[in-house]
């Protein structure tokens, strides 16, 4: 009986040991589950702040100034005259636009000397206004990316920053160049995967087109349409991934959603680069852009879309192509509610007609395209960072919330159309400094169709 037992409880002793080592074989196999999944999720990224250029009033360039020294320069081309004419009542510019100093006398200095002198200006200026707002220093950069299309010297523009700023040695530096006006977001899309590879880190990105060397002076019209668009205009933008910077920063960034439709030919050649018969060159745009660029826009949102639109919106847009596509139900095509999605929009201040196309295809109120009008009116077309000057417009006039999504829409060369959407991680008070403070109390202001001059 005592050996009985005995053997009793060796066995008991045996299951117990069994039982407790299955529970810490499954209590680890869970615990290592867990881990990779919290290791292999993609990192928030935060935007801190941003810092727009402002310009001095001496570089202004008023409607006067512009049809002046138009008509002075291309005295011996009555028709470029009459057509930059044109193009000025119609641009929905105002009169507060600015031009670097080369770009000033008549005619023209496009110089590299010159180009980088409005560099320095233009982006030194936003840095230090980026550094200021968020009390850190150049050695916390671990990443820097700038994008400039048209002006690309050799060393690079990334490493004049990091030259004035003494960075240090191991800063990641990128510089992306020919990507047109959209290639604000396609830096924020490369600073957000970086970010996801990089722990603990910082990126500085700078969007900025510097229009010193691009004055053209020729008869191509195509090539006069950016002379009287493209105005001087800069944005520096501050990204980190860093948990306890978090509380602190303004925005987080939910989505960055590309599309290139360069396979195509009519997309390839609609913005190029050309030399005309006199040797001029200038930035040609194709007369099929307007039709290329909103279908660029339907490919974006179409992707967009299934990212951020209710489920309801999302089951409209889905009969609505059944119908179409499998019953051959004769009826146009759902074009999803935005406004269900998003409380502020950004749309790329190209122009006065590529706002009126996207307004008018997404069903967009005044308001909500108010930001980019007034920002086209008071800074011009600003390229890669009119975005920017769009989102501090809607901070400035203190309607950006907790909890608020914004959309950035952004097109350019090649044919491109870019989106990124942001969530408001606090509210924004109205700030004290920045590009919109000494003028924001004058705006909205009424645009009208035609300014005769």
């Amino acid at each position: 009986m005592h050996k009985f037992a005995k053997l009793a409880y060796q066995s008991l002793i045996i299951s117990l040991s069994l039982h407790d080592h299955l529970i810490i074989s499954f209590s680890l196999l869970i615990i290592t589950i867990l881990a990779v999944h919290f290791m292999n999720r993609p990192r928030t990224v935060y935007l801190l702040d941003f810092a727009c250029f402002r310009p001095a009033p001496m570089y202004r360039v008023p409607y006067a100034t512009a049809y002046e020294h138009g008509r002075i320069i291309l005295a011996s081309q009555p028709k470029s005259i009459a057509f930059q004419l044109k193009i000025f009542e119609r641009s929905g510019l105002g009169e507060e636009t600015s031009l670097p100093q080369p770009l000033h006398y008549i005619p023209p200095i496009p110089s590299l000397m010159g180009a980088r002198e409005e560099t320095e200006m233009v982006v030194f200026s936003a840095i230090d206004s980026l550094f200021s707002q968020t009390e850190l220093k150049p050695e916390d950069i671990d990443i820097i990316i700038f994008n400039c299309s048209l002006f690309v010297p050799t060393p690079s523009l990334s490493s004049i920053v990091i030259h004035k700023y003494k960075m240090r040695s191991n800063v990641k530096s990128f510089n992306l160049s020919g990507m047109g006006c959209s290639a604000g977001l396609i830096s924020i899309d490369l600073a957000k995967h970086l970010l996801q590879i990089h722990h603990e880190s910082n990126a500085l990105v700078i969007s900025t087109e510097i229009i010193t060397p691009n004055s053209y002076t020729g008869k191509e019209r195509s090539m006069l349409l950016p002379n009287c668009l493209f105005r001087m205009g800069g944005a520096a933008i501050l990204l980190t991934n860093k948990r306890y910077l978090s509380r602190h920063a303004k925005y987080i960034l939910s989505h960055a959603v590309r599309t290139h439709k360069g396979a195509d030919d009519k997309s390839y050649n609609c913005v190029t680069q050309e030399e005309d018969k006199e040797g001029h060159v200038g930035i040609a745009l194709n007369l099929d852009l307007m039709e290329i660029a909103a279908k660029s826009l339907v490919s974006n949102i179409s992707s967009l879309g299934s990212l951020v639109l209710p489920l309801f919106e999302q089951l409209k847009f889905l009969v609505n192509l059944l119908g179409r596509k499998v019953l051959k139900i004769h009826t146009k095509p759902y074009i999803p509610d935005f406004k269900t999605a998003f409380d502020h929009y950004c749309i790329h201040a190209g122009g006065r007609a590529v706002i009126d196309a996207v307004q008018e295809s997404l069903k967009l109120s005044a308001e909500h395209v108010e930001a980019s009008r007034m920002t086209l009116y008071r800074w011009g077309n600003t390229s890669s960072s009119s975005v920017w000057y769009e989102m501090g417009y809607i901070e400035a006039k203190g309607r950006m919330k907790k909890g608020d999504r914004v959309w950035q829409i952004g097109f350019g060369s090649g044919f491109k159309c870019n989106s990124v959407v942001w969530k408001c991680n606090r509210d924004i008070e109205v700030a004290k400094t920045g590009a919109w403070v000494d003028c924001i109390h004058r705006f909205p202001v009424s645009v009208p169709e035609v300014v005769k001059l």
